[in-house]
């Protein structure tokens, strides 16, 4: 195949920014880094205006997209819906987000999934099933109707062969104990969220094999003196990753930078949680019977709950520079290369190296997308 170099641009790799290079794509993979006066003449030259190359943003929870919410459509037209919504915002690959639902409903999402990883739908790495197995006392926007405790069947559900990533968000507290350890051995990357735990029992799931935090901070037990909850369980473990919220309402950014000290930037994922308006046109949608209105960058419900986010990752990183106090580099990390190694798919994707995946996205001198590629195929847009 003809080898494309990609010229004009500053590139961001996982420890520096290189300027005055071509970065060698070939057959969707990317190849190398070379001169740009010393490319052979049989090979495509893209010139882009100015800005950054960076490894295309992964998002691990996302719950609708395109005036698409995952729970009303768990079929592969939602998830392609989706998954092109995001893409206009720097997200080349994407866990679709299934908010606490009925049986037939999580198991219609796992089988979306799975249908979408087999016909190639560009950018789907898997599913995220976000409860129903969570604590009433923090179940935010949930309908706690559709919770339930976890037995042998939904372990088995959860546990079902999968060609890509599947995560499964619990409150550990209720689950019995060898649960994380189950779900873990059957390949499923467990996290913890919506929960009551205190640091004993979160200490405990960490034990079992728990990798992860569903929105750090967010309907949790909080980091205090003689209580240090699940936030300090998080901040303390060097193992796991969480996902963050940076998008100035779910999180303050003091509470942000707080944890970055503490956690260091190698554990924390960019999230957006994001619900339907991200990349539509409404101003308000339905979740489980609920009216949910969009303001001011926010998703409420009728009684001011946070219901998900209007976030995009471009924002997010945007906003990891601007409220965190972030450089490109560490953002990018934060966008890309440690949710990739999160879900163990940092040898395919998640960072700009020879040999892996050409999820590229390019944003120009303003921070704003212009094109993205998945595996090296590109679409031009105007965030």
């Amino acid at each position: 195949m003809t080898r494309i170099a990609l010229i004009g641009a500053r590139i961001v790799l996982a420890d520096r920014v290189v300027e005055d290079q071509a970065l060698v794509l070939d057959g969707g993979r990317i190849v190398d880094l070379a001169a740009p006066d010393a490319l052979p003449g049989d090979w495509v030259v893209e010139r882009l205006d100015g800005g950054y190359l960076l490894p295309g943003f992964i998002d691990t929870q996302v719950n609708g997209g395109g005036d698409v919410l995952f729970n009303d459509m768990p079929c592969i037209e939602g998830i392609r819906a989706i998954a092109q919504a995001h893409r206009r915002y720097g997200t080349t690959g994407i866990l679709p987000t299934l908010i606490s639902d009925f049986p037939q409903v999580v198991e219609a999402a796992i089988a979306a999934g799975e249908a979408a990883m087999a016909q190639g739908v560009p950018g789907v790495l898997g599913v995220h099933i976000e409860g129903p197995h969570l604590n009433v006392a923090k179940k935010g926007i949930h309908d706690q109707t559709r919770f339930a405790p976890v037995d042998t069947e939904v372990i088995a559900r959860l546990s079902a062969p999968t060609t890509g990533r599947r995560v499964v968000t619990l409150a550990p507290e209720l689950a019995p104990a060898g649960t994380v350890r189950a779900l873990t051995e059957a390949g499923v990357l467990v996290c913890a969220g919506h929960s009551l735990a205190n640091y004993d029992q979160t200490r405990a799931a960490l034990a079992e094999g728990l990798v992860g935090f569903t929105h750090l901070f967010n309907a949790m037990t909080q980091f205090l003196s003689r209580d240090p909850g699940m936030v300090g369980a998080a901040l303390e473990d060097r193992a796991s990753h969480f996902g963050l919220i940076a998008d100035g309402f779910h999180v303050h950014p003091a509470s942000m930078r707080v944890a970055l000290a503490a956690r260091g930037e190698e554990g924390i994922m960019l999230v957006t949680d994001a619900m339907p308006p991200v990349g539509g046109t409404l101003g308000r949608f339905t979740l489980m019977d609920q009216d949910i209105k969009v303001e001011n960058g926010t998703c409420t419900g009728p009684d001011g709950t946070l219901a998900g986010s209007a976030l995009t990752m471009a924002q997010a990183l945007r906003n990891a520079m601007d409220m965190i106090g972030c450089d490109i580099v560490a953002a990018s990390r934060m966008a890309s290369g440690n949710p990739a190694r999160f879900l163990r798919l940092d040898h395919e994707t998640g960072a700009i190296a020879p040999g892996l995946r050409a999820d590229l996205v390019h944003l120009g001198n303003d921070r704003l997308v212009r094109a993205t590629w998945i595996g090296g195929a590109r679409e031009d847009h105007r965030e």
